[in-house]
């Protein structure tokens, strides 16, 4: 699929509301509709032979919660753990994951016309989970298809439940 299609899919419709979170130097933006809760950061249980970006799992009301740190997935080059790293919770089709950012910014709308599609940049994420960039005034979010990148086979998510 082109990058035009998938900013189609995107610009077709209304303003979209998207949570915005930093990693790093860079902003990025998820579907609102995604993320189930924010938490304060809380070190997981550890999971024997996970990927090191998954720092563990945590028991969430009964659910039993794959915690993936992002800096750590993004090849950050710190991931320093302080009084603003946060778990964003998400809802997935197949799933609730949680993901170590940063911080979080706000919940942001973009129209669609703000909306461009993602050049081909060198980037720690890998291109086809990037649906596009966003931009709001001064500030250029990245934003993620993050249902994609927590299903990608080397996230090693899949084995979990089946």
């Amino acid at each position: 699929m082109g990058m035009m299609e998938k900013l189609g899919d995107l610009t077709t419709g209304g303003a979209r509301e998207y949570l915005t979170f930093r990693l790093d130097q860079e902003e990025y933006g998820i579907d609102i509709l995604k993320v189930q809760e924010i938490r304060g950061y809380e070190p997981p249980t550890r999971v024997a032979n996970a990927p090191s970006f998954i720092k563990g799992v945590v028991n969430l009301r009964g659910t039993i919660v794959p915690i993936v740190d992002m800096r750590l997935k993004f090849n950050c080059s710190k991931a320093d753990y302080n009084s603003f790293t946060v778990v964003i919770v998400l809802n997935l089709r197949s799933r609730i994951v949680g993901i170590v950012v940063d911080s979080v910014s706000d919940v942001m709308e973009l129209p669609p016309e703000s909306l461009k599609a993602a050049p081909d940049i060198e980037s720690v994420i890998d291109n086809s989970a990037v649906l596009g960039l966003g931009s709001v005034g001064e500030r250029m979010l990245i934003l993620l298809d993050i249902e994609k990148l927590m299903s990608a086979p080397e996230m090693g998510l899949v084995s979990m439940e089946d």
